[in-house]
C-alpha cells in the first residue's frame, strides 16, 4: 500500500546556503463539478448498487444494513425533507444541521442525507455538559436538531428537533430522486467544534474540497486492498478522524461497519470485531495503541488479527518505545505503522510518515511526524514568521488544500493568516498550529506545543478552557490546570485549586459539580493545595506544583497507608488487597481521589478502559492474574479480590449449588423460546471455534440446528437448565445425550465444519476407550450461560452446571460422562476441579478438513480441544 516518493525541498537561498524549513507536498490538480462528497457517493452507488454499503450488529445480535442503492434511495427522500429546512430559514442562515446520534447505521445515513440537501453537518455529543451545548447551539444557529427518540429535548431549547423516526415518516412520502441544486466544492460540508486558545469552543469550517483533498491523497498513496471489502467507522463524530473513516470507505465502493462505543471500550469484545469483519486498516490513538498491544500481549496469541495490516496512529505523540513495542508484538509478520499529525483546522492530517519494521526505527530519538500530504505545504519559522534553517526549531504552520475555511463568526481569525512566503494562490493562506517541529533530512520532527493544549485521548483540550470551568466553582479561589506527562500513558489532567476560607469542601464536591459541567475527557483531577506557589516574576510555579504532584504519587506507590484502606476486607483477600490496592492507586494517581477500599469502583477512583487494561499488566508482573473482561465489569474491588489467582493458589472453586440463588430444572419445551435464544447468542458471539469462521457463520445456524434437535433432547430427558431464584429467568442451559443414542443432524451451515472437526477427534474415543452401550455414557455436548452474567457469576454458574450434569448421571446410572471442551474456562473446571481424565489434547489449528483446507489455521497454537472423561463414583 505504498505510493511513490511525494515530497520535494524547497531551498531558499537568504544571504546563506542553508536549506530553510520548507517542505511541498506532491502538487495534483482536481477540478470538476463533482468533487463534492455526496456527488461521488452517487457514482459509487450506481458502480457498486447490490453491494452492501452499511451494516450495523446491536447489542442483540441483530445485524441491520443497507446496499449502495437502498443508501442512495433513502438519502435522496430524506435530503428532500431536509432541504425545505434551509428554504424556509431563506438564504440569511448557513444551513447546518445538528446531528446527536449514537453510532449505527442511522448515523452515516442522515450525514449522506444532509449533504444532499446542499447543508452542512455539526456533530453534537449527548455528553456534552449543558453549558457547553448551549453555547454551541447559540453561536451555531442550525436549523436543526436530529436527535434520539429518547433524547432530553429541553436542552435544545429555540431550536427545532426532529428524530430518525419523524424524519423516516414524511421522507417515505417524497421522491427518490437526486436533488438538483447549484453547488460548488468549496462550499460548507462539516462543522466541527473544538478547544480555543481563548478557553472558549470554537467551530472550524471544512469544505467539501478541504475533505476531499485529504481523502484523495489516502485514495493514491494508502489504496484499499482488492480484498479489502469491509472498513469500521468507530470514532465519535465529533472528532475529526471520524470524516475519512466515513468517507473513505462510503465513496470507494467499501462496506462501512458501524461499531458501537460499548465495543470500542471493550478490548476482547473489539478484538473479535476485528477479526469477524477482516479489518485491514485502523485508526487510533496512541494510547489506545498501547492497550491493544498490551491486551494481545496478556492473551499470548499467536497470529492474531492476521487481516490487520495498516494500524495508524493519530491524535497524540506516538513514542519509540510504544513504535518498538509495536514490531515486537508482530514480530515477522507484513505489518505497517503510520504516524499521522494534523489537528481539525488542517482536516486532521497533513503530514505522515509510515514504518514497516524495527529497523525503521534506528537512530531516531523521537518518531518523525513525516512528510505533507498532497496540495500541503509545511513552513517552520522565528517569532518573527521568518523561515528557520533545517534542523533548528521553529513554530510550525500550515499551507493548502487541506486548510479549514476558519471559523465560525470569524473567531481567532489571527490563526488564520496571508502566507508570507510563497505568491501561489493555492497556498495564499496559512494556519499557524500553535506546534514547534524541525525539519531533519526532509522529515518533519515534532517538538512541542506553543500554547496551552494538550491531547487526552485524541481529543484536544486546552488547560485555559479546564481553568476556566473549575475558576467557576462556587467554592474554588484560585485554580491551576496542568498536564502530568503528556502523551505518556500515566498522562492525567491535574487542578491545583485553593478554596474559599468559608468552605470546608473537599475533592469530591468539586468533581462532582465539574462532570456537570464538561466532556469527561476534560474532566481533570482536583488537588487541593494551601496556595498556589509563585516564581519571582510573579507568574504560576507549575514546575513545583508538578514535583508535589510526582512526590505524593510517589508515596502512595511505596506507602500504601495513605491512601488504601483494606477495613472490611477477608483475611483471606488481605494479602492480595496489599498488592491489588496500591498498584491501582499508582496507575490512576488516585492521591486524592478519594480512598481506595473493598466497596470502591475501578472507574468513579478515575480509571478508563485503557489504564484498566495497564492494571492488570502490573498485577500479573506481581504474579496475580486476573481476566481483562473480568477486571473491566467488576462492580467493585472486593469483586476483583475474589477473581484474583496468583501462580501458586490452587482453585477452590469445588462448592456445593447455591440453592437461594438457582435452581434446575430438566428440559421441557416451555423453555424453548429462552434456551435457544441463550444459546444462539452465547455460542455466536463468544464460540472458540466459530470465530475462525466468521463472517460464513450466522446466528440463524444456531437457531436452525437447536430447531433440530429440540425434540430429541427433551425426549431423552438428560438435558437442563439453570434459573435465578430471583426472577425465575434462564442463565444457563446444558445440553447432553446418551453417547449411544444420539439423532444424526444434516446442516447446509458452516457449522458442518465444527462438527466434522468434533466428530473427527471423538469417534476413534467413541470406539476404542469407552464402554459400549445405552445407559453407560453420557455425552455432555453444549453449555453455556446467559450473555447478561457477570464474570463472577459465568464461573459460578458454570461450575454449578459441571456439578448438576454429575448428579444427572449418578441419578440415572450412568457410569461416566464424555465431554469435548473447547473452552479454556470450562477445560479448567473439567481438569483442575472434577478430575476428567484428559483423553486427547489436540491443537486446533492443526486440523485438516476432508476438503484439504485448514479451517482453524489461523487460530493459535495455544488454543487446543480437549476430549476428557469423568467415571462417576
Amino acid at each position: 500500500m505504498q505510493g511513490g516518493q511525494c515530497t520535494t525541498i524547497i531551498i531558499s537561498v537568504m544571504g546563506t546556503l542553508q536549506q530553510k524549513s520548507i517542505l511541498k507536498g506532491q502538487q495534483v490538480k482536481r477540478t470538476g463539478n463533482k468533487e463534492l462528497l455526496h456527488k461521488l457517493f452517487a457514482e459509487s452507488a450506481q458502480q457498486y448498487a447490490n453491494d452492501v454499503a452499511i451494516i450495523f450488529e446491536d447489542a442483540n445480535g441483530d445485524v441491520r444494513g443497507l446496499s449502495y442503492k437502498q443508501l442512495d434511495i433513502l438519502t435522496n427522500q430524506f435530503a428532500r425533507v431536509l432541504r425545505k429546512y434551509a428554504e424556509e430559514a431563506g438564504n440569511d442562515r448557513q444551513p447546518l444541521v445538528a446531528i446527536c446520534m449514537k453510532p449505527t447505521e442511522r448515523l452515516p445515513t442522515i450525514l449522506l442525507s444532509i449533504l444532499k440537501a446542499g447543508m452542512a453537518y455539526l456533530p453534537l455529543d449527548s455528553e456534552f455538559p449543558p453549558s457547553r451545548l448551549k453555547h454551541i447551539l447559540q453561536e451555531a444557529e442550525p436549523l436543526l436538531v436530529i436527535l434520539e427518540k429518547e433524547a432530553d429535548t429541553s436542552v435544545y431549547a429555540g431550536t427545532p428537533t426532529q428524530t430518525y423516526e419523524q424524519l423516516l415518516e414524511q421522507a417515505q412520502m417524497q421522491s427518490d430522486d437526486t436533488l438538483e441544486l447549484q453547488e460548488d466544492p468549496e462550499q460548507l460540508a462539516i462543522v466541527l467544534y473544538t478547544s480555543g486558545s481563548t478557553g472558549i469552543p470554537k467551530g472550524v469550517l471544512i469544505r467539501h474540497a478541504t475533505v476531499l483533498n485529504r481523502l484523495h491523497w489516502q485514495w493514491r498513496e494508502l489504496p484499499y486492498a482488492a480484498d479489502e471489502i469491509r472498513c469500521i467507522f468507530k470514532t465519535a463524530l465529533t472528532f475529526v478522524d471520524s470524516v475519512p473513516e466515513i468517507w473513505g470507505p462510503l465513496l470507494r465502493g467499501r462496506t462501512l461497519v458501524v461499531v458501537p462505543r460499548e465495543v470500542t471500550k471493550n478490548p476482547e469484545r473489539f478484538v473479535w470485531m476485528l477479526e469477524k469483519h477482516k479489518i485491514q486498516r485502523l485508526v487510533l490513538v496512541p494510547s489506545l495503541l498501547q492497550s491493544m498491544l498490551m491486551y494481545l500481549n496478556l492473551q499470548n496469541k499467536q497470529d492474531t488479527l492476521p487481516s490487520l495490516k495498516l494500524w495508524i496512529c493519530s491524535g497524540e505523540t506516538l513514542s519509540i518505545s510504544l513504535a518498538d513495542q509495536f514490531f515486537v508484538t508482530f514480530h515477522g509478520e507484513d505489518r505497517m505503522l503510520a504516524n499521522f499529525y494534523g489537528s481539525t483546522e488542517i482536516m486532521g492530517d497533513v503530514t505522515y510518515h509510515i514504518m514497516r519494521d524495527r529497523n525503521d526505527l534506528k537512530s531516531m530519538e523521537k518518531v518523525p511526524i513525516g512528510k505533507p500530504i498532497d496540495n500541503c505545504i509545511v513552513y517552520l519559522v522565528n517569532k518573527d514568521m521568518h523561515l528557520v534553517p533545517q534542523g533548528e526549531i521553529g513554530e510550525l504552520l500550515i499551507a493548502g488544500r487541506n486548510l479549514a475555511a476558519g471559523y465560525l463568526r470569524d473567531r481567532e481569525s489571527h490563526r488564520f493568516f496571508d502566507n508570507p512566503h510563497v505568491v501561489d494562490p493555492e497556498y495564499s493562506k496559512v494556519f499557524r498550529t500553535g506546534d514547534y517541529a524541525k525539519i531533519i533530512k526532509g522529515t518533519v520532527i515534532y517538538e512541542g506545543r506553543v500554547d496551552s493544549q494538550v491531547k487526552v485521548r485524541g481529543h484536544r483540550v486546552d488547560l485555559s478552557e479546564v481553568e476556566k470551568i473549575v475558576s467557576r466553582v462556587p467554592e474554588v479561589d484560585k485554580a491551576v490546570v496542568l498536564c502530568y506527562k503528556p502523551g505518556d500513558l500515566s498522562q492525567a489532567l491535574l487542578a491545583f485549586v485553593t478554596t474559599k476560607n468559608d468552605t470546608s469542601t473537599g475533592t469530591t464536591e468539586i468533581e462532582t459539580t465539574l462532570k456537570k459541567r464538561m466532556p469527561l475527557y476534560m474532566q481533570p483531577q482536583i488537588i487541593i493545595v494551601d496556595r498556589i506557589p509563585l516564581l519571582t516574576n510573579g507568574k504560576t510555579d507549575r514546575q513545583t506544583l508538578l514535583r508535589q504532584y510526582e512526590s505524593s504519587k510517589t508515596t502512595n506507590e511505596t506507602n500504601e497507608i495513605t491512601n488504601c484502606d483494606y477495613t472490611g476486607v477477608p483475611e483471606e483477600d488481605l494479602e492480595k488487597a496489599k498488592i491489588l490496592f496500591p498498584t491501582i492507586a499508582s496507575v490512576i494517581g488516585a492521591s486524592s481521589r478519594g480512598t481506595i477500599t473493598t466497596n470502591g469502583n475501578f472507574y468513579e477512583l478515575g480509571g478508563n478502559s485503557l489504564n484498566s487494561i495497564y492494571t492488570v499488566t502490573k498485577l500479573r508482573d506481581q504474579g496475580y492474574y486476573v481476566g481483562i473482561t473480568e477486571f473491566i465489569t467488576a462492580k467493585t474491588l472486593g469483586d476483583v479480590l475474589r477473581l484474583m489467582k496468583n501462580h501458586a493458589e490452587n482453585d477452590c472453586l469445588k462448592e456445593s449449588i447455591n440453592e437461594e440463588q438457582r435452581y434446575f430444572e430438566m428440559l421441557n419445551d416451555s423453555h424453548k423460546k429462552d434456551a435457544i435464544e441463550i444459546i444462539t447468542e452465547s455460542f455466536y458471539v463468544k464460540a472458540d471455534l466459530e470465530r475462525w469462521l466468521m463472517p460464513d457463520i450466522r446466528r440463524d445456524d444456531y437457531r436452525i440446528l437447536m430447531e433440530k434437535l429440540w425434540e430429541p433432547l427433551v425426549e431423552k430427558n438428560v438435558s437442563f437448565v439453570v434459573k435465578s431464584s430471583q426472577d425465575d429467568r434462564i442463565v444457563g442451559v446444558g445440553l447432553n445425550f446418551d453417547l449411544w443414542d444420539e439423532p444424526e443432524v444434516e446442516l447446509d451451515s458452516k457449522l458442518m465444519i465444527v462438527f466434522e472437526f468434533l466428530e473427527s477427534l471423538e469417534q476413534p474415543i467413541r470406539d476404542q476407550k469407552l464402554p459400549k452401550g445405552k445407559g453407560q455414557i453420557i455425552h455432555n455436548f453444549m453449555m453455556t450461560t446467559h450473555g447478561d452474567l457477570s464474570p463472577p457469576e459465568n464461573v459460578i454458574v458454570m461450575r454449578e452446571m459441571e456439578e448438576y450434569c454429575l448428579r444427572i448421571a449418578r441419578k440415572k446410572e450412568y457410569v461416566g460422562i464424555f465431554t469435548t471442551n473447547t473452552s479454556p474456562l470450562t477445560q479448567q473446571l473439567g481438569t483442575d476441579v472434577y478430575g476428567y481424565e484428559t483423553l486427547l489434547c489436540y491443537q486446533v489449528n492443526q486440523y485438516i478438513a476432508p476438503d484439504g483446507t485448514k479451517p482453524f489455521g489461523r487460530a493459535q497454537d495455544s488454543q487446543v480441544v480437549i476430549c476428557s472423561l469423568k467415571m462417576i463414583d
